[in-house]
């Protein structure tokens, strides 16, 4: 993004629009509860009454399914602020903690505030539930929020410009479209909360940005999130299961399977076992699927099949340009030294590596940079708790994949190189709020003991309470 310049003009554009957004925060325009319920009540609306026009920009994107684009997007966003709506009080309300002995009488709380106003800057592969779900929880804790979709979605892109206007408060939620040069723009000004959802690269630009105006950032990354199949594993269920997670939005999801570490033992029936769950979901042309995406553009779909080299195909493998289509593939014979172990694949191709051993796979893992996600598939509990104990990573599902991130009260981020802080449910308010702490005394009794000068008797009081 650095050197990326737009037109003076839309420069000043961005930078008149950011100071509406600080005026109304300064003026407290959105600490009133009834406001922020009344926006996010707005936001369910506008979701609701334009949920064909989303599905038809998803679709156009990014060839989603319109189940899976409802489910995945559109849904999503849905349950979480509904939850925000109906835990709107309890969540924004004051905390009462103890006072120490010396301190008494005084009373002690934590009183939640907003920050003031944000930036959320989201990706393209989930480009509705990716914008919405931080700007909803930066709402309801009472901040000014400003928004910016990816230009790689731009059908999405498009449709949120000309909506959210129409239904939220413009003095209070700004949006601004365009790519690197907006972007760019966008980071030049002072925030009090930014979060980006991308790429490690693009994340370490935001992040030297925020740095020049100590503004926290929350960066929800990704990296490659492995999986573990044990010996001990039910090799039909975890295929099923690792398949449905991996080849979701055609690969295209941060915590998807990016490789596979199967034990030697159960390696054949396993690649079995995920032939016939592609044909199961997708039939035997994937292509022909109403149920299977495709790449978002020719740039990625060409790195891709650029990656395939690396591996043996066992399912899959074909491509074609003109519809952005890539098979869902399964490689075998995969190096750990290879390009495709190098980056997070982002892709509908699954690398599976053979192990002997527990405790290979789990040295394999933890040679790599801590991932957003981890799965492990055994009915042996002892190696769950193994796997769960000697590794790190965001989050953890056993015998599935992603479901995780679905549980409201579980937060959801990344640790180390996949990103930092964590949000949805009751953490996507808490984050975007200062917890002000609180110490209130009467004026009598005012004990002299803690004022100088010090005696004797004073300091052994002093002592005592303390």
């Amino acid at each position: 993004m650095p050197g990326v310049v737009p037109p003076p003009g839309e420069r000043l554009a961005i930078a008149e629009r950011v100071a509406e957004l600080r005026a109304t925060a300064t003026a407290g325009h959105c600490r009133p509860l009834p406001w922020r319920r009344a926006q996010l009540q707005a936001l369910v609306r506008m979701l609701g009454d334009n949920e064909a026009a989303f599905a038809e920009a998803l679709r156009a994107d990014l060839g989603k399914p319109t189940t899976e684009g409802y489910l995945a997007d559109v849904a999503f966003v849905l349950d979480e602020v509904r939850a925000m709506i109906r835990n709107l009080r309890r969540w924004n309300r004051a905390t009462r903690v103890r006072s120490p002995l010396i301190l008494q009488p005084s009373s002690s709380r934590l009183v939640p505030e907003p920050l003031g106003m944000v930036l959320v800057i989201a990706p393209w592969n989930y480009p509705v539930q990716l914008l919405l779900v931080p700007a909803a929880g930066a709402i309801a804790a009472g901040n000014t929020v400003m928004l910016k979709p990816s230009e790689v979605a731009a059908a999405t892109s498009a449709l949120l410009a000309r909506l959210v206007p129409q239904y939220l408060d413009p003095t209070a939620v700004g949006i601004i479209e365009g790519g690197a040069a907006q972007t760019t723009v966008l980071l030049e000004q002072r925030w009090d909360h930014i979060f980006f959802t991308g790429n490690a690269s693009v994340g370490r630009v935001v992040m030297a940005a925020a740095a020049k105006n100590l503004t926290p950032v929350t960066l929800e990354l990704g990296g490659k999130s492995p999986v573990i199949v044990d010996a001990s594993a039910n090799v039909a269920v975890a295929a099923r299961r690792i398949a449905w997670g991996k080849w979701l939005n055609a690969g295209q999801t941060c915590v998807a399977p990016d490789y596979v570490l199967v034990h030697r033992r159960v390696l054949d029936g396993f690649i079995e076992e995920l032939r016939r769950a592609i044909a199961t979901f997708y039939g035997p042309d994937p292509m022909r699927s109403t149920s299977y995406g495709r790449i978002v553009n020719e740039r990625h779909l060409e790195r891709l099949v650029g990656l395939i080299p690396d591996g043996t195909v066992v399912v899959g493998g074909e491509a074609v340009a003109e519809q952005l289509y890539l098979a869902p593939t399964v490689l075998r014979d995969v190096g750990l030294d290879s390009a495709l172990m190098a980056e997070e694949i982002f892709g509908p191709l699954l690398a599976l590596i053979t192990v002997d051993s527990l405790d290979e796979a789990v040295a394999i893992v933890n040679a790599k940079p801590r991932p957003l996600a981890l799965y492990v598939f055994a009915q042996d509990r002892s190696v769950q708790r193994d796997v769960i104990a000697r590794t790190s990573a965001g989050g953890v599902t056993v015998n599935g994949t992603i479901l995780h991130l679905l549980n409201p009260r579980l937060p959801f981020g990344g640790v180390g190189e996949s990103g930092m802080g964590a949000y949805h449910g009751e953490a996507g308010v808490r984050l975007f709020q200062h917890h002000k702490s609180v110490l209130t005394r009467t004026s009598r009794p005012d004990f002299a003991i803690a004022y100088p000068p010090y005696t004797r008797l004073k300091s052994r009081l002093l002592r005592w309470l303390l």
